[in-house]
């Protein structure tokens, strides 16, 4: 429970000692911040921890910092609940609003017009995507963005402006990322990606924003140092015939067999319908696929997933998995590969959490089921099918709308020749 307390921090006798307010929320999070109210200090009753009601004016302030006390109590609920980052730039955020000192609207305050955004997710219109809203996993990001640029303010000791967002700026937050935090330089490159978005998005509504903004350049691994991993064909023959320990873990093997056959992002995966699932005839499809609706929220639209795999259609069909959370999928999915004995050495990155606490990914060379993540499964129907089916047809499926994306997606690069040779191939088996 969060402990909210007022003090002053000189005992040396002067007129109009700064009142502060200090707040413990719990694991090392104590933070402390001027209050706006002062006092002589032998009208302070350090006991208690407010002012001796011995004249009108220390009765109103006593009055105040009670009123004080409780807002900042709620407020402490409200942001547990919302999941926002407590600490002393939200503190002096909500003694300025208990008071209305500020105005919460200041447009150029470059968190705030991060939290507009959000505000208004569900009226956005998004590039490349029919209907307006944000998904869920855009908005969950702008949120985590908001608490890094609130831990970055806590660093150089402001409140960061749409108007300082400078290249002197960009250089030092980069570095912080990298540096500071070791963040990936994938992961890195995504909040700065996040930092350009907000600053054209305030352009947009005509918002003051440094004339560097239109600048900012994103980055990410270079193809060469992109390293991830995929089930190949063989790879998921053995985890079907892999004898699980526990209906827990049969049930996780079941649906990573189906994420590999579906080519979908984790919750679209795991959120798919039976009622969804038809059977279609055709004579020249030789047979009757399976035919799944699946409703990617991404990118707010349905696609048709055909299971071609019979064993696959008939567990979705007869023996469907029951549902489970994303991060509970992604927690025993390395068990499973390690029962299948998925075991080749292979270099990569694993999270571990480092002396300080804070979770890092370290790389090094690794078994491959303990780099196998719920990423991968995406990625390998993506890998397993490139050059068999042709490009767009596996990115309707998978959810891509760029052909440059995609390839990057499965760290492919155009080959001219091998797509006039599946085109001459595809073009002779449409002969009837």
């Amino acid at each position: 429970m969060a402990t909210i307390k007022f003090r002053l921090k000189s005992k040396v006798e002067k007129k109009g000692k700064t009142i502060y307010v200090y707040l413990s929320n719990g694991r090392g999070n104590m933070f402390e911040v001027k209050s706006g109210f002062s006092i002589s200090p032998q009208d302070w009753h350090i006991k208690s921890g407010f002012p001796k009601q011995n004249n009108p004016t220390n009765k109103n302030i006593h009055s105040d910092l009670k009123t004080l006390e409780g807002f900042i109590h709620d407020s402490i609920n409200s942001a547990n609940s919302e999941g926002v980052l407590i600490d002393k730039f939200w503190l002096d955020l909500k003694i300025k609003e208990c008071f209305n000192r500020v105005v919460k609207t200041d447009s150029e305050v470059l968190v705030n017009h991060i939290q507009y955004i959000i505000d208004n997710a569900n009226t956005r219109k998004v590039k490349g995507r029919n209907g307006l809203g944000l998904g869920k996993s855009r908005i969950k990001g702008y949120m985590t963005f908001i608490g890094i640029i609130n831990k970055y303010q806590e660093k150089v000791g402001k409140t960061i402006r749409l108007t300082e967002i400078s290249s002197q700026f960009v250089d030092d937050f980069k570095s912080w990322l990298l540096n500071t935090l070791k963040f990936s330089t994938n992961y890195a490159g995504k909040q700065i990606d996040n930092l350009k978005t907000v600053c054209t998005d305030a352009q947009r509504l005509d918002i003051a924003v440094h004339s560097f903004a239109k600048n900012i350049q994103s980055f990410s691994e270079s193809n060469e140092d992109r390293k991830f991993e995929t089930l190949s064909f063989e790879e998921l023959g053995k985890i079907a015939d892999a004898v699980m320990p526990t209906e827990s873990l049969e049930n996780i093997k079941k649906w990573i067999l189906i994420a590999c056959t579906f080519g979908q992002r984790g919750n679209d995966l795991l959120n798919f319908s039976i009622e969804n699932c038809r059977k279609e005839k055709d004579l020249k499809l030789m047979g009757s696929p399976l035919l799944v609706d699946v409703w990617q929220e991404k990118l707010r639209k349905w696609v048709t997933v055909p299971i071609m795999n019979e064993s696959i259609s008939d567990m979705i069909l007869n023996d469907k998995p029951y549902k489970i959370s994303l991060q509970k999928f992604n927690k025993y999915v390395k068990n499973v590969c390690e029962i299948a004995e998925i075991n080749e050495l292979k270099e990569g990155g694993i999270v571990k959490v480092d002396e300080n606490k804070v979770k890092r990914k370290v790389n090094g060379l690794y078994p491959k089921w303990q780099l196998i993540t719920t990423h991968a499964f995406r990625r390998s129907f993506a890998t397993n099918y490139y050059k068999t089916i042709s490009t767009p047809i596996l990115m309707q499926i998978t959810g891509h709308t760029k052909e440059s994306t995609f390839l990057k997606y499965i760290n492919k690069q155009v080959d001219r020749d091998d797509n006039a040779k599946l085109f001459a191939m595809q073009f002779k088996q449409s002969q009837f």
